[in-house]
């Protein structure tokens, strides 16, 4: 029995700090922070499913932030910040 109900658990690695300073969000190009099981961008909050220990940084993967219905309505929206 764990004492900490809060112990890290398979289902949600933490990802290398080597590696997040390596990786960005491939549409805004922002850092990206971890939260649980996703990594998420600062710009737009984006968040990225980690799959099996490794981050799927593919836009069409990305779970959406609150207020947006389509990729391409976030599109639209930050489309100051995307970098093409």
């Amino acid at each position: 029995m764990s004492n900490s109900p809060e112990s890290p658990t398979p289902a949600s690695p933490t990802i290398d700090p080597a590696v997040m300073a390596c990786v960005v969000c491939p549409l805004t190009r922002s850092k990206l922070r971890q939260e649980g099981k996703f990594l998420v961008s600062e710009v737009g909050g984006l968040k990225y499913p980690i799959i099996d220990g490794i981050p799927a940084l593919l836009a069409d993967e990305a779970e959406l932030p609150e207020g947006f219905k389509t990729l391409d309505e976030f599109k639209k929206a930050f489309k100051d910040q995307i970098v093409e």
